[in-house]
């Protein structure tokens, strides 16, 4: 089944968006540092954020090979925190990685699909670094908050951008669609509130979209993060037996080119077909 959205506030709310900002300095990025890329065996990048000292948040889509759809072994992702411009603030390898029992990876768009698309990737040594704290995440917003993204992309893989201003245009079905701007490499990405006065993580990037012409982007719900969180408790979980190689492959390399060619960033899917 396709998802269908019907939304009437599109044009208004992209009115309202502002453009983004790259985060290509010290200044710019501070406090942004526990949002860094995850790179997959050299075959492409996501994003994810760290939400507890030994604990990414990220796309379930995210750690799968799109190419042979098998699941990416712990060992052939590294987590480099608030990576910019050739450098990291903590670079960790991934011991343990747990999704939905109800995630299917090929399995059709549904809104199912997009709202379980989650994992939590426990680190195989917790980042202790007064540079990089974990964000807190939050109670999902409602339609027509304010929220912003911080992310890695294609054409932007060296330093993660912040779009300051989007906006939830509603939710169905577990699903956000939101007017954030999202391209290949920030699926799991986190989306933040401000309701608080601080950053909280209220939603995952799972993939782009088009609703009659206008561009927007599909999240996750987060009331399985704490399901996930007891199935890590129990042992549960896709892990790795042995001590982490190193696996910084990427440096140096073509990340645009690694990217587009392993199509493990966001998926485009065109609604209401």
């Amino acid at each position: 089944m396709a998802l269908t959205i019907f939304m009437s506030l599109i044009s208004h709310l992209h009115a309202q968006d502002t453009g983004l900002k790259m985060l290509n300095t010290g200044d710019d990025s501070r406090g942004w540092e526990a949002v860094g890329r995850l790179d997959l065996d050299g075959r492409g990048f996501c994003t994810g954020a760290l939400i507890a000292e030994d604990l990414v948040l990220t796309a379930a889509h995210c750690v799968y090979d799109k190419q042979s759809g098998e699941r990416f072994a712990p060992s052939q992702i590294e987590f480099l925190a608030g990576w910019r411009n050739g450098r990291a603030s903590a670079y960790r390898q991934v011991r343990r990685i747990v999704t939905p029992d109800s995630y299917t990876f090929d399995a059709a768009a549904t809104p199912e699909r997009v709202r379980d698309d989650i994992a939590l990737l426990e680190l195989y040594q917790p980042i202790r670094n007064t540079t990089v704290v974990p964000f807190v995440t939050a109670q999902r917003p409602r339609g027509g908050d304010q929220i912003a993204v911080v992310s890695y992309a294609h054409n932007r893989a060296e330093a993660p951008s912040l779009q300051e201003l989007c906006n939830v245009i509603t939710r169905q079905q577990g699903v956000l669609i939101m007017s954030c701007d999202v391209d290949y490499g920030s699926s799991g990405a986190p989306v933040f509130s401000f309701a608080n006065g601080e950053p909280q993580i209220v939603s995952v990037v799972s993939a782009m979209a088009e609703v009659e012409g206008n561009d927007v982007s599909l999240g996750t719900d987060l009331e399985l993060i704490a399901a996930l969180k007891d199935d890590l408790a129990r042992g549960r979980g896709f892990d790795q037996p042995g001590p982490p190689r190193a696996n910084r492959i990427t440096i140096g390399k073509s990340t645009n080119a690694l990217s587009e060619r392993s199509g493990t960033g966001a998926k485009f899917i065109r609604l209401g077909e």
